[in-house]
């Protein structure tokens, strides 16, 4: 047994503490399986093969985290199945980060994957913090030598690290900013939850621009193109002075959008303000760190529809009363498209009638007549989609492609390859009842001397259509949103979603409405209809207003 390392049985439960002089101390409590047995792991002999056995899982596990605690790298890293990336890694842990006590508790296997708490303490030039965190690891079986090893990745030191990502212990690479609303309203993770990684990305895009001075800090440090950024705070040695950086968000809607998006495992939602592009609110939920409300890239269902609309009044087809037939079903391409259950036919169907209950098949049958390039086109140069926007933060811009094949008429009823986020549909509801497409942006433009993408946005005839056509969708005995925007007074107007997806049982919700001068969008996965899920989280946030 290593020199320091003390095992003994209490209780039915296998203990192990290394102590002593190194750079701290480890412990593991997991359950002994029945038949006492020791594990083999690292042993000479035969050349194992299959799944690691619960013993090795745990041996492994154990000599693994012991190593790491106290302090002896190489020797850590000899139990992964990648040394050469561990050992810097693990040797960084105490040079890079100034981490100098180290416990480690691990938790009850299961399966491969045995989860730890982390408790670490970091010294810097005076000043001593203790940070805690969950982290796990994964036992396998050495390809070319059978033993078992930890699969090695930088997530095993911290949860939120990838590839070529460094724990890091000083000055902060920007300053701590102080985020404000558009009314000056302070903006804190704390209280507003969605916004902890829009934050973060704020600080280290702009905190050096805003007034700030930097602090003292564990993080964790990204190289990008776009340079070396902090992905993530863990602890504050030093508090550095903020700086005051203004956002485009509105609290109060921020407020209603946290509270709305709490209802569905995984849901998101974007509100800007049609007028100005300004983004009002932006909240995830089940997406981790991941903003899906900006980043997102998922088929929006008949929320398109909206952008199918306007190309065919854009473009001659037919007009909001001029007609778009609504069959059981359409061919296109070889495909067959239908209509979701229930919905009864009605060959006289106008473009509006069709709009309201949002109807595939009529969109399909106008397809041919469209076309997917100008349907691209649309999407494009009149509604600003993949134009590379500046949002100020990660975003995707979507995507409208040309496939030649069944994919197109099905983008036309927000299927096929069409893919999108709340954002995006957000700003397509805002360029639709305004006529002018208004990229969206959450810190002003002069933040990054940032270039915003331009569209030519759309003609007034077609957006009084539209505008019409999306309140009707919003208020009449027929419209599909109507449930979901019961109560909201003034002018509004709305569009309903379902996207089906391959191997999910049940379709995504999507939903996007304005009210005033206020459009917001919605998806929740797995939510089935888009009045079912993401309409009353839109609802709820139009109801909050500006």
């Amino acid at each position: 047994m290593r020199k320091g390392v003390k095992v003994a049985i209490v209780g039915g439960v296998f203990t192990a503490m290394v102590g002593g002089a190194g750079y701290g101390a480890y412990n593991i409590v997991t359950t002994v399986s029945g038949d006492g047995g020791s594990s083999s792991a690292g042993a000479p002999g035969a050349r194992r093969s299959g799944p690691p056995t619960s013993d090795e899982i745990k041996e492994t596990s154990a000599k693994f985290l012991a190593a790491w605690a106290k302090g002896d790298a190489s020797g850590a890293a000899s139990y992964t199945n990648f040394a050469e990336n561990a050992g810097p890694a693990l040797e960084g842990w105490h040079d890079d980060a100034h981490i100098t006590h180290t416990v480690l508790t691990a938790g009850t296997p299961a399966g491969a994957k045995v989860p730890f708490k982390v408790k670490a303490t970091v010294s810097f030039k005076g000043q001593k913090r203790t940070t805690t965190y969950d982290s796990s690891l994964t036992i396998v079986r050495g390809e070319t030598t059978g033993r078992p090893l930890v699969q090695w990745r930088p997530s095993v030191l911290h949860p939120e690290m990838r590839e070529g990502d460094t724990l890091v212990t000083g000055e902060s690479a920007a300053p701590p900013i102080e985020a404000v609303d558009r009314n000056g309203t302070v903006l804190t993770k704390d209280k507003y939850p969605s916004l902890g990684p829009v934050l973060e990305t704020l600080r280290a895009k702009y905190g050096n621009d805003v007034g700030g001075s930097p602090g003292v800090e564990t993080f964790i440090q990204r190289e990008s193109a776009e340079g070396t950024t902090t992905a993530k705070t863990l602890l504050t040695l030093a508090k550095g002075k903020p700086g005051t950086l203004h956002t485009t968000i509105s609290a109060s809607a921020q407020a209603a959008a946290e509270q709305s998006v709490t209802k569905f495992s995984k849901s998101a939602v974007v509100a800007v303000k049609p007028s100005t592009g300004e983004v009002l609110a932006v909240a995830n939920h089940g997406y981790g760190e991941f903003n899906a409300a900006f980043e997102g890239r998922l088929a929006p269902g008949s929320t398109m529809k909206i952008i199918t609309a306007a190309a065919l009044i854009d473009n001659g087809v037919t007009s909001m009363t001029g007609p778009a037939p609504c069959p059981d079903a359409a061919p296109a391409l070889s495909q067959t498209f239908h209509n979701l259950t229930g919905m009864q036919p009605n060959e006289g169907a106008t473009l509006s009638n069709s709009f309201q209950r949002s109807c595939n098949t009529a969109f399909i049958k106008l397809s041919d007549d469209l076309g997917a390039d100008k349907f691209a086109a649309e999407a494009q140069n009149r509604f600003g989609l993949g134009k590379d926007w500046q949002t100020g933060v990660v975003s995707y811009d979507g995507s409208v492609p040309v496939n030649g094949n069944s994919d197109d008429p099905a983008g036309m009823i927000g299927q096929g390859k069409v893919l999108m986020n709340p954002l995006n549909m957000a700003s397509v509801t805002a360029t639709a009842i305004t006529g002018t497409f208004h990229q969206p942006v959450l810190v002003a433009p002069k933040l990054g001397d940032r270039q915003l993408a331009t569209a030519n946005g759309l003609p007034s005839s077609t957006v009084s259509q539209l505008k019409q056509m999306m309140r009707l969708t919003a208020t009449s005995s027929i419209g599909t949103a109507t449930n979901a925007m019961s109560g909201l007074t003034g002018d509004i107007g709305a569009k309903t979603g379902s996207a089906e997806v391959d191997g999910q049982s049940v379709a995504n919700s999507w939903f996007t409405g304005y009210r005033g001068d206020v459009a917001a969008a919605a998806m929740a996965e797995g939510g089935g209809h888009g009045g079912d899920a993401a309409g009353p989280i839109v609802a709820s946030v139009l109801r909050a207003g500006s």
